[in-house]
C-alpha cells in the first residue's frame, strides 16, 4: 500500500493514518510518500515494512553501514544529523505533552549534542558459530559485524582482532555474548553469557591479542577527575558527552546538602562533593558502590555512601537536602520515590531520564509542587531512537 508519513514515534517508526488504521513503518521521515507491505502484527498495532520511498524527504541521507536496516542498534542513520535532533525534540516535546500532561514548547527544550559518530564507549556483541554480530531488527537473528560507526576507534579495532580469533580453534564455542568498555586506551572485557565457566587463559589470550585489556576495573578520566569502573557498574556510553552531561546536571547548583540517588561510580557525586557542605550518594549495586568510594578518594572528596535502593532509602528520611539529583534506570522514580519527594519538598530537584514515557509520568506528579525551570534533550546516542533528557525542577 502507499502512504505517507505523518511523524515519527518514540521508538523509531513513522506513524500513517489510512481507513481509520494507524500504520508504523520503520526506516522513513515525516511527508515521504512510501510504498510499503503490511506485516502480521499483535493485536492494536499494525506494522508495515518499506518497500519504497516514492517521495523523498530532503533530510533523507545515505546511511554509512552496511547493514543498517537489518541490525537492531540503529534506527535513525538515513536521516541527517540535524533533523534528527530535531525529529527527537519533537518527539520528547510530544511524549511529555501527552503522557503528563506537560505543556513544555519544542523551542523551549534545549538541545546537547556533540559527535554523532564513533562515540559508544562501550558494545556488546553476540556470538554464534565463531561469528560475531548484533541482533537483527525485531528477532533473535545474528547480523555479523565487521564494523560499527556509532562504535569508538578503539571498539572498532578490536572488534577486527576479535573476529580474528573467534576462527582460531583456541576460541572458546561456548561463548553466547561479550561486552567491550573502553577509554581507547585501555579495554575491559565482560563476559555476558556463556554455557560454561571460562578459564583465566581466555582472558590472559585477550591481553595477548589487543593491547591495553586491563585485569579488572577500568580507570576512565572525565576532565579532571578519574572514575574507577568495575565491569558490572553502569557508565554513561557516550566518550564525547560524558563531562558535558556531568556539567550540564550539576550546573551552577551550590548549597548544604544534597542527594544524589541511583549514584553509579560517582560521575555527579564527585563534582557535587566540591559544591556541598554534604553529599549522600544512594546506590544499591555493590560493584559500583565499592567503585564510587574509591572515586571519592581518588578525587580527595568527602562523600556518604548509603548502599541500598532508593525507595528505601527515601522512607528513611525525615528531613529535606536543598537538592536532589536522580538518575534512574529506565522504569522512571515511580509511584513511591515520586511520592517521597513530594512529602519532603527539597528545594531543587534534577531528574536525568533515559525514556521520555516514564519521565512523562514522573513529571505529572512532580509538577503539582514543582515547577519546571528547564528540560534539555541530551542525545547521548545518535543514529538510534534513545535519548536522554535533564529536567530541573524548582519548588514552587
Amino acid at each position: 500500500m502507499d502512504l505517507t508519513i505523518e511523524k515519527l514515534v518514540y521508538g523509531g517508526e513513522g506513524l500513517a493514518r489510512v481507513n481509520g488504521e494507524v500504520i508504523f513503518t520503520p526506516f522513513v521521515l515525516p511527508g515521504e510518500g512510501v510504498t510499503v507491505e503490511r506485516q502480521p502484527s499483535r493485536k492494536g498495532a499494525v506494522r508495515a515494512r518499506l518497500v519504497e520511498v516514492r517521495e523523498p524527504s530532503p533530510d533523507r541521507v545515505k546511511p554509512p553501514c552496511a547493514v543498517f536496516g537489518k541490525c537492531g542498534g540503529c534506527q535513525y542513520q538515513h536521516i541527517d544529523y540535524p533533523a534528527q535532533l530535531s525529529l527527537k525534540r519533537n518527539i520528547l516535546a510530544e511524549t511529555l505533552r501527552r503522557g503528563g500532561g506537560i505543556e513544555f514548547g519544542t523551542e523551549q527544550i534545549e538541545v546537547l549534542a556533540g559527535e554523532p559518530w564513533g562515540y559508544r564507549n562501550r558494545v556488546q556483541f553476540h556470538i554464534e558459530n565463531d561469528v560475531l554480530g548484533y541482533r537483527a531488527m525485531g528477532s533473535h537473528r545474528l547480523v555479523a559485524a565487521t564494523a560499527c560507526p556509532i562504535g569508538s576507534p578503539k571498539i572498532n579495532e578490536a572488534l577486527t582482532t576479535l573476529r580474528e580469533m573467534a576462527r582460531n580453534r583456541r576460541w572458546p564455542g561456548f561463548v553466547r555474548s561479550i561486552e567491550i568498555f573502553t577509554d581507547e586506551e585501555q579495554l575491559q572485557w565482560n563476559v555476558l553469557e556463556t554455557d560454561k565457566p571460562l578459564a583465566r587463559g581466555f582472558f590472559e589470550w585477550l591481553a595477548e591479542e589487543i593491547p591495553g585489556t586491563v585485569d579488572g576495573a577500568l580507570d576512565y578520566r572525565v576532565g579532571t577527575d578519574l572514575f574507577q569502573v568495575n565491569g558490572k557498574a553502569f557508565f554513561q556510553v557516550n566518550r564525547f558527552l560524558v563531562p558535558e552531561l556531568a556539567k550540564l546536571v550539576c550546573g551552577d547548583l551550590t548549597g548544604g546538602t544534597a542527594w544524589d540517588l541511583y549514584a553509579g561510580v560517582g560521575l555527579f557525586s564527585i563534582p557535587m562533593a566540591r559544591r556541598f557542605g554534604r553529599v549522600i550518594a544512594v546506590e544499591s549495586g555493590r560493584a559500583a558502590t565499592k567503585d564510587l568510594k574509591q572515586n571519592a578518594r581518588t578525587a580527595g572528596v568527602e562523600i556518604t555512601s548509603e548502599e541500598k535502593d532508593t525507595d528505601t532509602f527515601l522512607a528513611e528520611q525525615a528531613q529535606a537536602p536543598d537538592v536532589v539529583i536522580a538518575d534512574p534506570p529506565r522504569q522512571g522514580l515511580g509511584k513511591h520515590a515520586v511520592g517521597r519527594l513530594l512529602e519532603l519538598k527539597p528545594a531543587t530537584i534534577v531528574l536525568v531520564a533515559c525514556d521520555p514515557a516514564t519521565l512523562a509520568r514522573d513529571l505529572a506528579a512532580l509538577t503539582a509542587e514543582y515547577r519546571i525551570a528547564k528540560i534539555t534533550m541530551a542525545d547521548l546516542f545518535p543514529q538510534t531512537y534513545h535519548l536522554e533528557t535533564v529536567v530541573r525542577l524548582e519548588l514552587k
